[in-house]
């Protein structure tokens, strides 16, 4: 029996770079050989362990053949006779298909160590084509690498692939896993320009490929093509250090663009709308967890009023404020105010200009949050004659208020909460004019 470490671990560690997570490949083991030295069992398909001190994964040497359409039509082979070269042969790229053996020494069958000096992303072997994910695997691999090339041998495989339909059977959890690891990659462009290149991001994304070639003012954004813009924005967001939502925000805020009438380009009125209508279906197909959906329809709806803070008066900026529901979620409004900011540097030339309307929205959200409801909610209850105000409206439940909203409705039993409301707002935009304009 021998163990070697495989894949990504290697990889990375022959790059210099830090290495996260390790897995093994063990040649000449049975599953009752592993058990008994005390590895647990967790492989539903096919035989894989935990170590019993390092909980890393223990995979026994297989073969696999393909037996029907999409990612999960294999049966894999486990056996003591299969090698470490035909265990190596069924990975996806060359670079992940090196072995180190417990003393050190490398195994490379298939090219890998050049590659990685060429910097080339490139497949082991034609059963690259039998599994439709390392199309997205190696489009997120490209996001990583931002550096290394595509092979055209592999792309034209990967466009071979979509055009019989492969890409087709991917499911929607695989497809937004594999987005959403891309995104938080450094240069995410490089995901959707090969998913481009291969002709899958039109059956994955067509919202965002309908982007392409869909004409902006110069003067606005001197890129002037929208995908362009997008690629930008989605890359902004890495290096502003965005969350998952803020940076999935940034990649679709500009769906709308995509419908927007040919006679009525390179202008998009009304595009905010249409982003977040263009954004629902995606969301429903790709089934996007809540915080991303919440983020990203946010931003399509407000990124054009956001940066026009200077513009607005405070009553328009408290109206936002309240409908983005930030005083009680600041931290997804911060989030959105990220993918804004992206929004504006994102474009040809502007990376390095400033975004002072990120610091003026916190501070009108901290003017409006330093309020003291409960203080307001006393005074108007002191303020009330005896049995004057207890025929008023009750609460109309918990939306939209804040902690200290709700402890001001339950100091005033006996006041008209609309009248308490009423003034929490007064407040909240006198604190608003009193910021600097």
């Amino acid at each position: 029996m021998k163990t070697y470490a495989v894949g990504g671990a290697v990889r990375d560690e022959l790059l210099g770079l830090a290495v996260k997570d390790r897995d093994w490949v063990v040649v000449g083991a049975t599953p009752a050989a592993m058990q008994a030295q005390g590895f647990l069992p967790v492989g539903r398909d096919f035989p894989v362990f935990l170590h019993p001190a390092t909980k890393e994964e223990y995979a026994l040497a297989r073969t696999e053949r393909k037996t029907a359409p999409g990612y999960a039509g294999f049966v894999f082979h486990a056996a003591t006779e299969v090698t470490l070269e035909e265990d190596l042969r069924r990975r996806d790229l060359t670079i992940n298909a090196i072995a180190k053996a417990e003393d050190g020494t490398l195994i490379d069958p298939y090219g890998g160590r050049a590659d990685l000096e060429a910097k080339r992303l490139r497949h082991v072997s034609p059963a690259f084509a039998e599994d439709p994910v390392r199309i997205l695997r190696v489009a997120r691999l490209a996001a990583r690498f931002s550096d290394f090339t595509l092979a055209p041998e592999t792309l034209a495989l990967m466009q071979q692939m979509v055009a019989n339909g492969e890409a087709d059977a991917l499911v929607a959890e695989r497809v937004w896993q594999e987005l959403a690891r891309g995104l938080m990659e450094a240069t995410p462009s490089r995901m959707f320009t090969v998913l481009d290149d291969c002709g899958a991001l039109a059956k994955l994304l067509p919202e965002l490929a309908a982007l392409k070639g869909v004409p902006q003012r110069a003067d606005y954004h001197p890129e002037i093509d929208t995908f362009v813009h997008v690629m930008l924005v989605a890359d902004m967001a890495a290096h502003l250090n965005g969350s998952l939502p803020a940076r999935f925000a940034a990649l679709t805020h500009d769906l709308g663009k995509g419908v927007t009438p040919a006679d009525m380009l390179p202008r998009h009125a009304g595009h905010e709308q249409k982003s977040v209508a263009q954004l629902r279906p995606l969301c429903e197909r790709l089934r996007v967890p809540g915080d991303c959906r919440e983020v990203a329809q946010l931003v399509a709806r407000h990124h054009g009023t956001i940066h026009r803070y200077a513009e607005l008066k405070p009553s328009t900026r408290l109206e936002l404020l309240e409908s983005c529901d930030a005083l009680r979620r600041p931290e997804r409004f911060a989030q959105m105010l990220l993918a804004c900011e992206a929004d504006y540097r994102g474009r040809l030339g502007w990376q390095t200009r400033a975004y002072p309307q990120a610091e003026a929205w916190l501070a009108a959200l901290a003017a409006a949050h330093a309020v003291d409801a409960g203080a307001i909610a006393r005074e108007v209850k002191a303020e009330t004659p005896r049995g004057a105000s207890g025929n008023g409206p009750k609460p109309a439940g918990h939306a939209g208020k804040t902690a200290q909203d709700m402890a001001a409705a339950e100091n005033s039993a006996t006041v008209n909460p609309k009248r308490i409301a009423e003034r929490i707002r007064s407040a909240r935009l006198a604190a608003l004019k009193r910021l600097a304009p």
